[in-house]
């Protein structure tokens, strides 16, 4: 007897892991303003995966760790009571340490290395490269380290 509505089997979806590596696109944002960049009409505008990445980097990077119950213990810095110790090779290599840790939470993230430290009277400012995997090339970043 033949039924009323038609069966099939379904086809198998493939497990790909590189999908996972994509990078998406997302909503621009203005690092200057602390908001999404709209245009002229008051829409979004919409960054490309590159820039999405280098946006999450620089926001995991000022985020820190465990202060927002949003985010899981895995995401941003400690950079909280860094500035407190008396040598300055140990707080550059716990900068060094967290903003590596920070960001090879992302398997997209290739490598984070090539640090410099430089100094303006309070200030310290770090400058490393960032490397997405599918990427020919790394990104050079400078941040300010603000305890």
């Amino acid at each position: 007897m033949d039924q009323l509505f038609p069966t099939f089997d379904l086809p198998e979806i493939p497990s790909d892991e590189e999908e996972d590596e994509i990078y998406k696109e997302s909503v621009k944002w203005d690092w200057e303003k602390g908001d999404f960049v709209r245009d002229g009409t008051g829409k979004m505008v919409i960054s490309s995966g590159h820039e999405a990445f280098i946006d999450w980097v620089l926001k995991a990077i000022s985020s820190e760790r465990m202060s927002c119950l949003a985010y899981d213990s895995d995401y941003g810095t400690e950079f909280d009571g860094i500035m407190q110790y008396d040598n300055n090779d140990r707080i550059e290599n716990e900068i060094e340490k967290t903003i590596t840790e920070a960001l090879m939470v992302d398997p997209r993230t290739e490598y984070v290395r090539d640090f410099s430290f430089e100094r303006d009277g309070d200030q310290l400012f770090v400058t490393f490269a960032v490397k997405g995997k599918p990427w020919d090339e790394d990104v050079g970043l400078t941040v300010e380290v603000k305890p």
